[in-house]
C-alpha cells in the first residue's frame, strides 16, 4: 500500500471541498443564488462567505511573497493583529458589498488556483517542516495552507449549507 504525504492530502481534501463548496452555491436557483438569508452573523449569502474566502487567499499570497522575499509579512493584514479578527473580517466583509455573486465565483476559482499551485511547488518536506522558512516562525507553510484552503473551505461548506437550505 503506497502513503500519501500530507501535501497530497492537502490537495485532494482542499480540491474535494472546494468542488462541494461550489456544488452547494450551484445547487440552489440561479434566481436565488445572490439572495440574503436574516441573520445577526456576518455572512448573509453566498457571495459574502465567497468573497471571506478569496480575501484570505490574497492575504496568503501576501504573506508568501513577503516572506519568500526575505522580509517579514505583515499579519494578519497591515494595521491588524491576530486578536483583532473580528474587525478584519468585518472590514473585509464591508469592502466587497458591490461584488456580484458572479464575480465573486470568478475571483475565488481563480485565487483557488493560484494557492493550489503555491503548494504544488514545494515538496511534502518543505510544507511540513517546522521554521523550514524564516517567515512562519515556529509553524510551518502547511498550518498556512490548510487553514486558507481545506480548514476554510470545511467551514464554508457549513456557512453556505445553511443559507442554501434558508433560501
Amino acid at each position: 500500500m503506497i502513503e500519501t504525504s500530507e501535501k497530497e492530502e492537502l490537495l485532494v481534501n482542499s480540491d474535494n471541498h472546494f468542488r462541494t463548496l461550489l456544488h452547494i452555491v450551484e445547487s440552489v436557483p440561479r434566481g436565488k443564488r445572490s439572495r440574503s438569508i436574516e441573520t445577526e452573523e456576518r455572512d448573509k449569502n453566498f457571495r459574502d462567505v465567497l468573497m471571506h474566502l478569496y480575501e484570505w487567499h490574497a492575504m496568503l499570497e501576501r504573506w508568501y511573497r513577503e516572506g519568500m522575499d526575505g522580509d517579514v509579512p505583515s499579519m494578519p493584514a497591515p494595521g491588524f493583529k491576530w486578536s483583532t479578527l473580528t474587525q478584519l473580517n468585518m472590514q473585509i466583509w464591508e469592502n466587497y458589498q458591490d461584488v456580484t455573486l458572479n464575480h465573486a465565483i470568478k475571483k475565488l476559482k481563480l485565487s483557488h488556483e493560484r494557492v493550489m499551485m503555491l503548494i504544488h511547488s514545494h515538496t511534502n518536506k518543505e510544507i511540513m517542516t517546522k521554521k523550514h522558512y524564516k517567515w512562519v516562525k515556529t509553524s510551518n507553510l502547511y498550518s498556512y495552507f490548510a487553514a486558507n484552503t481545506s480548514n476554510h473551505y470545511v467551514w464554508a461548506i457549513q456557512k453556505c449549507e445553511r443559507i442554501a437550505k434558508e433560501l
